[in-house]
């Protein structure tokens, strides 16, 4: 069993973590196949919006893994998830399923609470996050207000400066939430900090990623 990990940017902490939930969802027999391509996020960053050429650099890594013989991939950023929603009907022709990393923890939010904070670095990743709550709490059938938490001036930080910058961040919109969802994945080394100053429940991507990986694959029979 190969897995397609497709990262756009990323860090060794999130690789790592990534990795480990993995690994804990499908066992050590899972062979984890890894493409990176920070272009991707650097280009939507700058121009505020998914242009068509890293949308197609995006498609490139998911046809690579398709051809390095991955079951399945693990689209690991928030910001092109719309990207991997428009190709699915190609992986399904292809019989590669690929998995956002954010959807079940976006439909997890929508179950846990009616007003959910959305926590982002990047405006790039708020707005699909947000289109992504907004739909799954469509087809849940539940109605949902989204209150934007933008992590400003973040990039560059420490980890112990990121967690300060991210505490007071959420401070701000803490009192308006029943609920506060990572929009990032390389948030999630905050998630228990978070909860613990706030006593709301906090979600982030990677566990819930893992686990939707595992359901594809058990669907796919190959669990």
């Amino acid at each position: 069993m190969k897995i397609g990990l497709i990262y756009t940017g990323t860090t060794p902490e999130l690789v790592a973590l990534v990795e480990r939930e993995v690994q804990a969802a499908l066992g050590e027999q899972a062979e984890l196949y890894s493409l990176q391509d920070p272009t991707v996020l650097a280009d939507v960053r700058a121009a505020g919006y998914v242009p068509a050429a890293p949308a197609a650099r995006l498609v490139g890594m998911y046809m690579q893994a398709v051809q390095a013989g991955c079951d399945a991939l693990l689209n690991l950023c928030s910001s092109v998830g719309e990207v991997a929603d428009s190709v699915q009907a190609l992986a399904r022709y292809l019989g590669v399923p690929i998995v956002r990393v954010d959807e079940e923890m976006c439909r997890q939010a929508v179950r846990t609470g009616a007003r959910i904070a959305v926590v982002a670095t990047l405006p790039t990743t708020m707005t699909p996050t947000k289109n992504t709550l907004l739909r799954v709490a469509r087809e849940i059938g539940r109605r949902v207000t989204l209150v934007d938490c933008l992590v400003e001036g973040s990039f560059g930080l420490d980890p112990d400066a990121f967690r300060a910058r991210m505490a007071h961040s959420v401070g701000t919109v803490a009192r308006q939430a029943d609920v506060i969802l990572f929009a990032q994945g390389s948030m999630a080394y905050c998630e228990a900090y978070i909860q613990g100053l706030y006593g709301l429940p906090v979600l982030s991507s990677p566990r819930f990623g893992a686990a939707a990986l595992r359901s594809t694959l058990a669907a796919k029979g190959l669990l």
